[in-house]
């Protein structure tokens, strides 16, 4: 019976599941982020290449 209620209460493997649930939620915000972030410069590129063709 010592040996559960020692199992029960060792709380090592909870700091390590919480830094992988953070480290998750950083992944997923950094990739929405440049996602969206490479949808934008993608058409500022497009705008400036368009421009450029009747001046060459």
């Amino acid at each position: 019976m010592t040996r559960l209620t020692n199992f029960m209460n060792d709380e090592s493997g909870a700091a390590a599941a919480e830094y992988a649930l953070i480290l998750a939620l950083i992944a997923v915000v950094i990739i929405a982020a440049l996602s969206t972030l490479g949808t934008n410069i993608s058409t500022v590129f497009s705008n400036v290449a368009a421009k450029l063709v009747p001046a060459a």
